[in-house]
């Protein structure tokens, strides 16, 4: 396992992680995801339903990730708090819709997401 998280590494990564989304940047979004990532999220088993909600490996990301850019042109991802363990985070933020989500990302070694459950308001 590699050295467990730290207030500034994970202060730094949601900060970048959300000015990546806010810039609409997809490479730069796709920069801090592994290439055998696994994505599971409520949005993704209604916008693809033949996925159960699973999206698995990072060219499944970025197809998903591209269709949810084109589709909300005015996204935008204000942090709340980020939180995290020895080798986790959750983000905590609202969207451009004043929802709340909350996406626990799991890192490997390298310090890339290898696993993300996203979560949002009712």
């Amino acid at each position: 396992m590699a050295e467990p998280l730290t207030e500034e590494t994970v202060r730094h990564f949601a900060r970048e992680w959300v000015d990546a989304w806010n810039a609409h940047d997809l490479e730069r979004i796709l920069s801090h995801y592994a290439e055998d990532v696994v994505l599971r999220s409520p949005v993704a088993a209604r916008l693809l339903p033949e996925s159960s909600g699973e999206i698995r490996g990072i060219d499944a990301l970025r197809a998903y990730f591209a269709r949810g850019l084109a589709a909300i042109p005015n996204l935008r991802f204000d942090l709340v708090e980020p939180l995290w363990g020895l080798s986790s985070i959750v983000l905590y933020y609202d969207n451009n819709r004043g929802n709340r989500t909350a996406e626990f990302m799991e890192f490997d070694n390298s310090g890339k997401v290898t696993r993300v459950v996203a979560n949002y308001s009712a």
